[in-house]
C-alpha cells in the first residue's frame, strides 16, 4: 500500500531534505508551501500523514492547520506531525493541544524521520 504524505513546510531546502529522505519509501509525496495551501491540499489528496512546519507566512499557522484538520471529520484521521525549530515544553503543549500525533524539533536527522513516518503510517489501515 503506498501511503500519500503532505509536506507542509515554507523553507525550500528542508523541504527538498524531507522529499529526498521520504523518496526511498513507498510513499506518494505532496507538498504545500503555506498554511492556506496545505490545508487545500489535505482535502484534495486527503493524505495518510502530514508533515506540518509550525512557523509559516500567510493567515495560518501550522498549530491552526493542524487544529482544522483535526476538528474536520473528513480529515481528522490524517496523522499530523509537527516539525518546529522551538522544541520548548509550551511549544509542544501547543502543538498537543491543537491535535498533533508527533512533534520532530529541527534540525532533525533523516534517520530519525523515517522511522517517525513509517511508525506512524504503520497505525494507518
Amino acid at each position: 500500500m503506498t501511503h500519500r504524505i503532505l509536506i507542509t513546510e515554507d523553507q525550500p531546502d528542508i523541504c527538498k531534505l524531507i522529499r529526498m529522505t521520504l523518496e526511498f519509501g513507498d510513499f506518494e509525496i505532496h507538498e504545500a508551501h503555506d498554511g492556506e495551501s496545505g490545508l487545500a491540499m489535505a482535502k484534495a489528496v486527503n493524505p495518510h500523514l502530514m508533515l506540518l512546519d509550525v512557523m509559516m507566512p500567510g493567515l495560518l499557522d501550522g498549530y491552526q492547520v493542524c487544529q482544522r484538520i483535526k476538528q474536520d471529520p473528513a480529515l481528522r484521521h490524517i496523522k499530523v506531525i509537527m516539525l518546529t525549530a522551538r522544541g520548548q515544553a509550551s511549544d509542544l503543549e501547543m502543538g498537543e493541544a491543537a491535535g498533533a500525533d508527533a512533534y520532530l524539533v529541527k534540525p532533525f536527522s533523516p534517520l530519525e524521520l523515517i522511522d517517525r513516518v513509517e511508525g506512524m503510517v504503520s497505525q494507518v489501515a
